[in-house]
């Protein structure tokens, strides 16, 4: 079993001996994720396995915690932003912007990238590198600034 996986299980448990109710229903969602990834793909959870776990819970969540803004619905904001405060825990040291813009420099030197076109070529060399250490849709938005 994988260290993330025990470190969520044991959580639980942790959670729910202090009896707190929200920390308990979202590393239940969570640990519910996991299982369904082990279930449905037939994988063993790794902890890369557990990591893109959280990241899509935790991108889940940040469209949710969008949409209630855009609604009116600063209530349930709030409660997805506890929500991904508490899942961005299970994840690593998030890399800082000056990290992000190095890495995509040397993406664009080692791939040769040239313009837009290229976007495939720098994310397929940079995303391994920078797993469940930065939101990829900002990312994203990086590249195609430095390559626009």
């Amino acid at each position: 079993m994988s260290d993330l996986k025990t470190r969520v299980l044991e959580d639980i448990k942790t959670a729910m001996k202090a009896g707190e109710k929200e920390r308990v229903s979202t590393l239940r969602m969570l640990s519910s994720e996991m299982k369904q990834r082990e279930v449905v793909d037939s994988v063993e959870l790794t902890d890369a396995v557990v990591t893109a776990c959280v990241e899509k819970m935790v991108k889940q969540r940040r469209d949710a915690e969008k949409q209630y803004r855009d609604g009116g619905r600063p209530e349930l904001a709030d409660k997805e932003a506890a929500e991904i405060a508490l899942l961005m825990a299970y994840l690593p040291q998030q890399l800082t912007a000056p990290e992000l813009d190095a890495l995509i420099a040397q993406a664009v030197a080692e791939t040769g990238a040239a313009g837009a076109k290229d976007m495939g070529k720098v994310m397929g060399w940079i995303k391994p590198k920078v797993a469940g250490r930065t939101d990829m849709g900002a990312l994203s938005g990086l590249i195609k600034a430095k390559l626009g």
